[in-house]
């Protein structure tokens, strides 16, 4: 296609006149806008190593009392998006939090949709709605838009965990606001307790539970053993992953980001093909090498990186005797749901 016009291109009264009336040329900008076979990404391969980030965020524990913080939050932000805008990629926000003993994060609501994977420490714990959430590592704790939520730590060693939000996008939309709220009562029950085993369900007599978010944590004891289970299994797979989704329903566990976990045997190599989503790799267990093209990261235990959409990647198991075990969260049922979603295995562009 030949070369668009430029803006320098047209008279200076024109382009004064367009302004004026807050108009504006398409043909200047529409490769910037509507490039060729590959979208432009401003996300950037990036390392976010958890040995640097933990003495800043217990530095910022001594500095700053939650009362004057509320949240204890150490930002992974992608220079590709610029620090201030303090996003890992178009849609993922990704910040370390921390909680000492005894604190009390205070309870609060919010539009944009959050997780919590827990990195390190014991004696924390979250309440959704009512429903109280201990927190172990590896642990996943759903707050999902709109549900009050607060922390608490009963223990006697700080608790870090690995927060994954949405806001990025919900700033975009204009729709990001939150509300404050007083301690939460304590309600009988919890959603891991009655969906922990696979294939089983309660029976729905008089219909299921009507909650849009029945299972709130994750624990990381019966994921990590879905996956072994699978590996050992299936022994030819080479792609162990997990999904984690709605009991009920087998949709994605919220409706924005998705969360995976997987498993690399002992000294795997797994290439993954290029998809549109981006993708945020954070290590619980083991140590795991990230290759994208010009990038490699080694991710040791509670490390994390960030890769854009469309980029092939290779994982490897940097052990040759213990597997590796990675969270994994991703763009993808949001971009399946605005019919965007692509996968490229040959790393050959292709409309969706």
């Amino acid at each position: 296609m030949n070369d668009l016009g430029r803006l320098e291109d047209l008279p200076a009264d024109y382009v004064a006149a367009l302004r004026e009336r807050n108009l504006v040329p398409l043909w200047p900008s529409l490769r910037g806008v509507l490039p060729p076979q590959i979208p432009t990404r401003q996300t950037r391969p990036t390392h976010w190593a958890y040995a640097d980030i933990k003495p800043l965020l217990l530095k910022a524990g001594e500095l700053t009392p939650i009362e004057k913080a509320e949240r204890r939050v150490l930002v992974l932000a992608n220079p590709g998006h610029t620090l201030e805008k303090m996003q890992a990629s178009a849609a993922l926000y990704l910040g370390m939090q921390l909680l000492l003993p005894g604190e009390w994060a205070p309870s609060h609501r919010h539009t944009p949709n959050a997780v919590r994977m827990v990195v390190e420490g014991e004696g924390a714990w979250t309440t959704v709605d009512g429903e109280k959430c201990p927190m172990s590592r590896g642990d996943l704790i759903l707050t999902p838009t709109g549900r009050w939520h607060e922390h608490g730590h009963d223990g006697d060693q700080p608790v870090i965990w690995l927060d994954v939000l949405d806001l990025p996008l919900m700033y975009y939309l204009e729709v990001s606001y939150h509300l404050n709220g007083g301690r939460q009562d304590v309600k009988p029950g919890r959603g891991d307790r009655v969906y922990a085993h696979g294939g089983v369900l309660p029976t729905p007599v008089f219909g299921r539970s009507g909650k849009r978010y029945p299972m709130l944590r994750y624990a990381w004891a019966e994921t990590k053993a879905a996956l072994q289970a699978i590996a050992s299994d299936q022994p030819e797979l080479a792609h162990v992953q997990v999904t984690y989704v709605n009991p009920e329903t087998g949709e994605d566990a919220e409706n924005v980001l998705g969360f995976h976990a997987l498993m690399l045997r002992p000294g795997q190599t797994l290439t993954l093909p290029a998809r549109s989503p981006a993708c945020v790799y954070h290590a619980i267990e083991g140590r795991a090498r990230v290759d994208v093209k010009g990038h490699g990261f080694d991710l040791k235990e509670a490390d994390t990186c960030c890769i854009p959409g469309y980029t092939p990647t290779t994982l490897t198991n940097a052990s040759a005797s213990a597997p590796a075990f990675l969270f994994i969260a991703d763009e993808s049922p949001l971009h399946r749901k605005l019919g965007v979603y692509e996968v490229r295995p040959d790393d050959q562009p292709a409309m969706p």
